[in-house]
């Protein structure tokens, strides 16, 4: 299912539409969305490298992490990390986000809080001002792609710290312009879901193509406490997670996939869900005064049950009467049943309709029988 994702990165936006997003989500319960969103950096970097993508680089807005992280995440994966301003360029919003150093450093309080890194940088020294900060991912775009028709991808570590210097409409804006843009292949980012309310949740799921949620194995109610005999459980629960996935399609249909993801090391491994964690969902339903299942001899039984209009196997034809029958051959089977049963006084009130076809040429209404399965 990450292959899913990283295939519809890859692929970027069609001729004529918007470019493919992803939202990744998660909580204090499963902290794995920075680990997903490192991967799927990593994965689309790969692909660029290698020329697989649309995007011919990657724009990366820095918020969370400064961008001597990523210069190590980078060489763990074994990139080349000397040659990236071919393919890389990042907006530091870490470093200085409401401008105070660079206030320090010109009152001469401090020399340069600024640290220095091998990769191609540009500084945000105030985040309230998106549409600077807008203005500025274009231009580094437009580095990579060096003027011509080339495209570029927009990575954002955390929507969560733009959201608390800015309003969640502005948020959305900004968002819907680069998507919008004819420059840009696709955008993916990170937002840490209990940090806000749900309706900012549902905003961005509005404007993403995808959103991936990290949930916990095991889900908790509210108010439910830790105690010492669900330590192993809390323990897995920062260990693995629950990844579920859901792909909008062009047609206007919703996809959902479900796999598991291992925190191994610095990074994170993907499998299917295993049996035993659903035997182990199956022990978590409360139980019930009733049985769910049908034994052996229920299931017997209830196959020799006989419905109530369905053929009992008499072995009589099942004729279906058409109208093919002519006037003649209706007249004498007519005489033939007053022949064989006489008719008595209770039947010379009774009467019938007969139906005959002007020609072979009109077609009934259906050769089967509807009510074929009745025994009427």
């Amino acid at each position: 299912m990450a292959e899913t994702i990283s295939r519809a990165l890859r692929d970027g936006a069609f001729e004529g539409e918007h470019a493919p997003a992803l939202t990744i989500k998660d909580t204090i319960n499963t902290p794995f969305g920075s680990f997903v969103f490192n991967h799927i950096l990593t994965q689309l970097t790969s692909n660029i490298l290698a020329g697989k993508s649309q995007a011919r680089g990657v724009v990366l807005v820095a918020l969370s992490r400064p961008p001597s992280f990523y210069v190590e995440l980078l060489k763990s994966k074994g990139f080349d990390v000397t040659s990236s301003s071919k393919w890389l360029r990042v907006l530091d919003c870490y470093s200085d986000p409401l401008g105070w150093k660079s206030k320090l450093m010109e009152r001469g309080t401090v020399r340069n809080p600024y640290e220095e890194t091998i990769l191609k940088t540009s500084l945000c020294k105030n985040l309230k001002e998106l549409d600077k900060a807008l203005s500025s991912i274009i231009e580094l775009g437009k580095e990579i792609v060096e003027e011509g028709n080339g495209r570029f991808a927009v990575a954002i570590d955390s929507v969560s710290e733009i959201l608390r210097h800015s309003s969640p409409p502005s948020v959305a804006r900004i968002l819907s312009h680069l998507r919008s843009h004819d420059q840009v292949s696709c955008i993916f980012c990170l937002l840490h879901v209990d940090l806000h309310e749900a309706k900012v949740a549902a905003t961005l799921e509005y404007l993403s193509t995808m959103h991936a949620d990290v949930e916990p194995i095991v889900q908790r109610t509210n108010g439910q406490r830790n105690t010492s005999e669900d330590l192993p459980m809390v323990e897995q629960c920062f260990k693995r997670g629950k990844f579920h996935v859901r792909f909008k399609r062009r047609n206007g249909r919703v996809k959902v996939m479900r796999e598991e993801l291992y925190v191994e090391g610095s990074g994170i491994k993907f499998t299917e869900v295993s049996s035993a964690d659903g035997l182990t969902a199956q022990g978590l339903v409360p139980k019930v005064q009733f049985n769910l299942e049908l034994s052996e001899k229920e299931k017997l039984d209830r196959a020799k049950v006989v419905l109530p209009f369905e053929h009992q196997g008499t072995g009589k034809p099942i004729q279906i009467y058409d109208g093919r029958k002519s006037l003649n051959e209706s007249e004498t089977e007519e005489k033939q049943a007053s022949v064989d049963k006489p008719q008595t006084p209770e039947d010379s009130g009774r009467g019938e309709i007969i139906y005959f076809r002007d020609s072979d040429d009109e077609m009934p209404d259906s050769d089967e029988d509807p009510d074929d399965d009745l025994d009427i």
